[in-house]
């Protein structure tokens, strides 16, 4: 099998097994007792969040551990905008991009549905790109918060983020972004990239499901969404999970020290799969940013052509891939990432997502683009008879 849905998730890396492992077993105890059990999963705690913050250039104080990337986003979208909204009445506004992994547009969805906020939709280009432009037209002295992707989990385009950043801090606008598909592909620094938060997300990297971790500058106050023991310095009540802090925190740190090599030998790669499935798919039409993408990204729409159909002819040649976000499969609806991007409903549908491990080899993915080939032929043979 040629596995080439990254982006949906990745396997547990044995060094983040092998470092989450004692906080399974003897060094089990809840970090908020106050004994030498207790003490032990409080330093792993706390040297986890230090690591965590050693990546992202911040304070160990500003990373709370979450459950994954969606509860990061939640806590961020949410959070944030109740706080100052709380602090200012007239803050009743949100803008977030059209583009956003639905863990933000739901957030935003849910303030409107239940607070009575404003939900304004940053648009994006052809490419899936906001512009600067794009968004000082949308935020102003009403608006509470901003979220913004670093990278698109679908198309992989890369967002300016730090002129976003500094758009918003122009309009005294706090600025979140997910970068749960950037982590171990693009930097981190939050002071570089200007953000006022930022979201990521363990399985994504080498590390279990149901890990996250959420930055949040130390200015910016949050208002929590769980509420209880006050842990977490009282953003995130309940029992901390230690082990998978770790693992995250292993996880991370390692794709940060092979971030530079592995990017570059992966955007090679991805540029001769890209020019490889153009060359024997001629109605093939490459979506997102053709140079601003992810290292391992890239998708298609094959015109007249389903793309379910396509996936399950590609896995019976051995290949895995998806039709889009993992997070909405089984949806009918078509993208509303390509359609954000003027891409029309029917040929939204024909969308396939390509997103490469590290460990893909450039022979994987000449088969993949045969095996691409030969399943785009089968099922356009299907659709004639």
């Amino acid at each position: 099998m040629i596995y080439l849905d990254a982006a949906a998730t990745v396997p547990v890396r044995r060094e983040v097994l092998e470092a989450m492992w004692p906080y399974l077993t003897g060094d089990f105890g809840n970090p908020s007792s106050h004994h030498e059990v207790g003490d032990r999963a409080r330093d792993g705690l706390e040297g986890a969040r230090a690591d965590v913050a050693g990546v992202l250039g911040c304070r160990p104080s500003e990373v709370t551990f979450t459950s994954g990337g969606t509860e990061a986003d939640n806590l961020a979208v949410k959070g944030i905008a109740l706080a100052r909204r709380a602090a200012d009445p007239r803050r009743t506004r949100v803008a977030v991009s059209a583009v956003e992994h639905p863990a933000v547009l739901e957030s935003a969805r849910s303030l409107a549905r239940l607070h009575g906020f404003a939900v304004d939709l940053v648009p994006v280009d052809a490419q899936g790109r906001v512009t600067p432009e794009a968004l000082a037209a949308v935020v102003g002295p009403g608006t509470a918060v901003a979220s913004v992707m670093y990278a698109n989990n679908e198309v992989g385009t890369v967002q300016p983020v730090g002129e976003l950043a500094a758009v918003a801090r122009a309009a005294g606008v706090p600025l979140h972004t997910d970068a749960v598909q950037a982590a171990g592909w693009l930097p981190l620094g939050v002071r570089s990239l200007g953000v006022d938060a930022l979201s990521v997300s363990g399985h994504k990297l080498g590390a279990p499901k149901g890990v996250g971790a959420l930055f949040a500058a130390g200015r910016i106050a949050v208002e929590p969404l769980v509420h209880g023991g006050g842990q977490e310095r009282g953003l995130r009540s309940g029992t901390e999970n230690v082990a998978g802090a770790v693992a995250l925190a292993t996880a991370l740190r390692l794709a940060e020290a092979e971030r530079t090599t592995a990017a570059a030998r992966l955007s090679l790669l991805r540029d001769g799969f890209i020019s490889r499935v153009l060359e024997l798919v001629p109605d093939a039409t490459l979506t997102g940013h053709p140079t601003e993408r992810l290292p391992g990204s890239a998708s298609f729409c094959f015109p007249r052509v389903s793309g379910e159909s396509v996936l399950l002819e590609l896995e019976r040649r051995g290949v895995v891939c998806s039709s889009g976000s993992a997070c909405a499969a089984g949806s009918s609806e078509p993208s509303h990432v390509l359609t954000a991007m003027g891409i029309a409903s029917d040929v939204a549908q024909t969308a396939v997502r390509f997103t490469l491990p590290a460990s893909v080899t450039a022979e994987d993915l000449d088969r993949a683009a045969a095996a691409l080939a030969d399943a785009c032929a089968a099922v356009a043979g299907i659709a004639r008879r």
